[in-house]
């Protein structure tokens, strides 16, 4: 029986990840342990959980507390997906980190894991999550982490050369990616055979295959007639000028190029609307958004019992595989060693990987066609210098970080960068206190 602890439970991840867990029979008798800040939403997690396990009459059980000290001795499992500082996309300091950049010309459409929405979402997350670390260091310091918090690389980065417990980022990218590209040409997923590598967000579609066959040239063709490419723009000129397609999504593949939001005209034409935080500051507005993410709804009766549905994160598979000793293989977010023969060892990077009773064990991959890896080096020396900012409370490092953003560079002239930086770590207030400490 495996105990499994959700930090940050209140989120979508709360609900998904414990029917994922608990639909599968090896699992069904785990214990599930929530933890939110947020009281409200925990309760309603912890009911809607519990109904699956009574209604579906599971040995498991599920069991919440605010206080994570509280829930950490003798877990196995611990997933971290926060949200530090504010919600994730509505208020402050979201609101900041969007409309401070875009008074300096810089639209971000997602602004959670790159460009300086991603570096300031990092340094104010990043000191919390290093102390889950510390906590888990001292209460379970053999748990497995399982981190869906971004901005991902920065925090696996973190995580890695920050702590001792053994821990992986985990993002559905490749699998979204892989399943949209299966259907674009009309190939049922479960005949394909994928290589997938670089880094989060930003890793590439090396191999594509059916049997042996290479499927890249009907990908190629499908592009600009089937109707699952018409929205994705961006991962679509990228494949034909640089010859891989790339995962997650057009909006967040914006972010990580110059090439696409420097001007109106170009966002016009690759359809990248500008984010607005704003329309999520109405109370409807917030709850709809909770009830899509999680499940929960309005309608939910005691009588009502959760179907048991496993989603397409992996969370639950790698517990399988980690307590049965029966492999399963992922791409996962762990730092390169070697993986990756053409980016840095030190570096994070997104990678087939094993898991077994073992533990983790990322696959060699080799070089990535060069063009591929410079891309990837232009994102990693953001991260490097925002992970060395909090790690050693380094205020210029984290100027430094936005400094060499692409998208920011491509739009922003030095000194503007600097003003709209410091307008930017003054309206993080009390977020960045750390760095005083």
């Amino acid at each position: 029986m495996a105990k499994i602890v959700i930090i940050g439970a209140g989120s979508g991840f709360g609900s998904r990840l414990s029917l994922d867990i608990l639909s599968r029979e090896l699992l069904n008798d785990s214990t599930i342990a929530l933890c939110d800040i947020n009281e409200e939403r925990l309760t309603q997690v912890h009911d809607y959980v519990n109904r699956a396990i009574d209604g579906h009459g599971l040995p498991g059980k599920c069991i919440a507390s605010t206080d994570r000290e509280e829930l950490l001795p003798g877990a196995d499992f611990v997933v971290t997906a926060v949200s530090i500082g504010g919600a994730a996309y509505w208020g402050e300091p979201y609101a900041s980190e969007i409309n401070i950049p875009k008074k300096y010309g810089i639209n971000q459409t997602v602004a959670d894991t790159v460009g300086v929405g991603g570096v300031f979402r990092y340094l104010r997350t990043a000191h919390e999550h290093l102390s889950f670390c510390k906590s888990m260091e001292k209460h379970c310091p053999d748990a497995l982490m399982l981190n869906y918090t971004n901005p991902m690389a920065m925090l696996t980065w973190m995580h890695s050369i920050g702590s001792s417990i053994q821990n992986v980022g985990l993002c559905h990218s490749v699998q979204g990616t892989t399943k949209k590209l299966a259907n674009g040409i009309d190939v049922p997923y479960e005949d394909v055979s994928y290589l997938v590598a670089g880094i989060n967000h930003q890793a590439w579609i090396l191999k594509f295959n059916r049997d042996g066959e290479d499927l890249y040239p009907r990908i190629f063709k499908a592009v600009d007639t089937h109707p699952s490419f018409k929205d994705d723009l961006v991962r679509v000129e990228m494949m034909k000028q640089f010859g891989y397609f790339v995962t997650e999504s057009t909006r967040h593949n914006s972010e990580y190029l110059p090439y696409f939001q420097r001007t109106q005209e170009l966002r016009d034409i690759y359809n990248l609307p500008e984010r607005d935080p704003v329309y999520m500051e109405l109370p409807e507005g917030r709850k709809r958004s909770w009830m899509k993410d999680t499940g929960i709804t309005d309608d939910d009766t005691e009588a009502e019992v959760p179907k048991l549905q496993a989603s397409h994160e992996y969370a639950s598979s790698i517990v399988e595989a980690k307590i049965t000793g029966v492999p399963f293989v992922f791409n996962g977010n762990v730092m390169n060693n070697g993986s990756i023969t053409n980016l840095p060892d030190e570096c994070c990077v997104e990678v087939p990987c094993m898991i077994d009773r073992e533990g983790i064990h990322p696959c060699y991959v080799g070089e990535l066609p060069p063009q591929c890896a410079a891309l990837n080096m232009t994102n990693i020396a953001v991260q490097e210098l925002s992970v060395k900012a909090a790690m050693e409370k380094n205020k210029e490092a984290a100027f430094h970080a936005c400094a060499l953003d692409p998208l920011t560079a491509s739009v922003v002239s030095l000194p503007d960068i600097r003003k709209m930086f410091e307008e930017l770590w003054e309206a993080e207030g009390d977020r960045l206190s750390y760095f005083d400490a």
